[in-house]
């Protein structure tokens, strides 16, 4: 081996070795390509829009460590029904009370008015969130007191 006309000293340097064969780059470029359609796959699915959107319209102290809530829900299937888990708040942040409501198939905008109790003084009332996946007791005629 030379470089710029001098001989280089052999064993020092090592060799080149073998260059990888096309079949390699197949499966490296094949691998990069599967592993960048999971990674979109998981970024549609995580980051796309919410198939139910809330809004808190307004909410509103009651006596006794009670909170009306009101909200508007928007949701891509408004033939199925939903549930949206609501929440008071107290002073230091922490959760005090929290409701199912059960929201029946109608419109692509609905809106929704709760009362929640809270087992201290609330000051603030949201949406925690909201699914399809509805538990069979609240779409049951007979639903839970509360």
């Amino acid at each position: 081996m030379t470089i710029a006309g001098r001989a280089l000293p052999k064993g020092r340097y090592g060799s080149r070795g073998r260059a990888p064969s096309r079949r390699t780059y197949w499966i490296v470029g094949g691998a990069a390509v599967v592993v960048g359609g999971v990674i979109a796959y998981l970024a549609y699915t995580n980051l796309g829009s919410a198939p139910i959107e809330t809004e808190r319209t307004s909410y509103s102290n009651l006596p006794g460590n009670t909170m009306q809530m009101s909200f508007t829900i928007t949701r891509d299937h408004p033939d199925r029904p939903a549930v949206c888990i609501v929440r008071v708040r107290g002073r230091d942040g922490a959760e005090g009370g929290r409701k199912e409501v059960f929201i029946p198939p109608g419109g692509t905008t609905t809106s929704a008015t709760t009362i929640i109790r809270s087992t201290t003084e609330p000051v603030v009332a949201d949406v925690f969130g909201c699914s399809y996946q509805v538990p069979p007791y609240l779409s049951t005629p007979t639903r839970p007191s509360g």
